[in-house]
């Protein structure tokens, strides 16, 4: 059955590195029983664009100078990178281009990549940003695997933090992370990932009575 316009849910999830915010936006989606994005939006920026999934991945969430740093070294781009479709730009709006088709579809659960403010005037949209401690988050980081030691996991969410913190500041011109820029600012070590997402769902609920 085909959604009514006023039913659609945009729900955008945040997140500082080691905090969760997939695992969170997942429970979400299974939750209201809707379609979650994440990786698969550079999927489908590729089939439509024709972009190689690589420099995709190499762009996602990356500060602008970053992303130039990896192609530069990679690839060897000159100064035509700034003014091509594989500028900063020119991905960002292919980017925007299928967020927008994709919150056209129907309710969903989408991660980072500044959907927040590329849907700040949907009707439905439900922005959400998560965050924790850095110890709790180095935790996390090792407990998956991704380092061995604390000062390793600790260095691995400083650079993620400050790449995605430059990409959404230069995209958006908001702070990232600043409370006024969400409906729900949570504190992922005070609650479990079920939890939240089940205070999302009850927020949208009452979001939606007022």
């Amino acid at each position: 059955m085909e959604e009514k316009a006023d039913d659609v849910k945009i729900i955008v999830i945040g997140r500082q590195y080691g905090g969760g915010g997939r695992k969170v936006g997942k429970a979400v989606a299974r939750l209201l029983g809707i379609q979650y994005y994440d990786k698969e939006i550079i999927n489908k920026v590729s089939d439509r664009y024709g972009y190689h999934p690589e420099i995709l991945d190499m762009a996602d969430e990356k500060k602008p100078s970053a992303f130039r740093s990896m192609m530069l070294g990679k690839y060897g781009v000159m100064d035509m990178y700034a003014t091509s479709p594989m500028s900063r730009e020119g991905l960002y709006s292919a980017q925007t281009d299928v967020i927008r088709q994709i919150c056209r579809e129907g309710s969903c659960v989408i991660v980072g990549r500044t959907a927040d403010y590329i849907m700040r005037d949907h009707p439905g949209l439900t922005s959400v940003f998560i965050h924790a401690p850095k110890d709790w988050r180095a935790r996390n980081i090792i407990g998956r695997g991704e380092t061995m030691t604390e000062t390793e996991a600790m260095a691995k969410l400083k650079k993620a933090d400050s790449d995605r913190e430059g990409y959404y500041n230069y995209f958006t011109g908001r702070r990232w992370g600043a409370a006024d820029n969400y409906h729900l600012s949570i504190d992922a070590s005070k609650l479990d990932t079920d939890s939240i997402a089940r205070l999302i769902v009850s927020f949208i609920d009452f979001k939606k009575l007022k």
